[in-house]
């Protein structure tokens, strides 16, 4: 067939066409539904190599959690995300609900890593050390991680909330496993910077309307069960231009 090398080019021309129509149509979606900064964030980790040994290219460094980054934490003994969600407490304060949630992949488990309360605004990629006061933004809600002394709903500890005004009670102390700096996949732990407590999660699970979700509380004492790691996230790197 004298005309099969045109047909198959026609072909390949289509199909290269809706490869192309595809691609842009994603991107398109990927932007629509996280965002400006997300997409920001997933292009850099497209072009900026992560690992390199030319001493020209070592500006760029994905190593260590920074201002800016939106982040998933792990807690360390259960495996659970610390998450939250448009559910309210039915006692306490009865402000957003901050669970344990099993499942890695859900949005809801984001959070953006800010400056403290009444702080200049800092610089995306700037390093978080050791006893730097951070707050935490739920990326869905914008809700801040937040503590009181309203009682938890399971464990009767210290309430840990979402608050979307924005006061004192939104900050945290990072404290690190001895490390000068917060790194990605160390261990951490997050100290309520008003009350002096801890963030915690237990084995403590909700019922109705959020069953198996975990209690995130605050406790008086450091332990096993007030240790967190980061996991998956869009990390901005750290680079000469914003090191202290």
């Amino acid at each position: 067939d004298l005309h099969y090398p045109l047909r198959r080019q026609r072909q390949m021309c289509i199909r290269d066409s809706i490869n192309a129509e595809y691609g842009v149509i994603s991107l398109v979606v990927l932007i629509m539904r996280f965002g400006t900064v997300i997409f920001i964030t997933f292009f850099l980790a497209l072009v900026v190599p992560i690992h390199t040994t030319d001493e020209d290219d070592e500006e760029f460094d994905f190593s260590y959690v920074t201002c800016g980054s939106m982040i998933k934490l792990k807690h360390e003994l259960t495996g659970y995300r610390l998450h939250s969600h448009e559910v309210t407490y039915g006692s306490g304060s009865q402000q957003q609900s901050v669970t344990g949630f099993p499942n890695a992949d859900d949005p809801n488990s984001y959070w953006i890593v800010r400056e403290a309360l009444k702080k200049p605004p800092c610089l995306q990629g700037s390093l978080i050390r050791n006893g730097g006061i951070i707050r935490l933004q739920h990326y869905a809600t914008r809700k801040y991680l937040h503590s009181h002394l309203h009682q938890s709903p399971l464990t009767q500890q210290q309430e840990v909330s979402g608050f979307p005004d924005g006061d004192t009670g939104d900050n945290w102390k990072v404290v690190t496993n001895g490390a000068d700096i917060w790194k990605r996949g160390d261990l951490v732990r997050f100290q309520h910077v008003d009350t002096n407590c801890y963030l915690q999660s237990n084995q403590k699970q909700f019922r109705n309307p959020i069953p198996g979700q975990q209690e995130i509380c605050c406790v008086k004492s450091p332990d096993a069960w007030t240790t967190w790691r980061t996991e998956e996230g869009f990390y901005f790197p750290y680079t000469q231009e914003t090191s202290e």
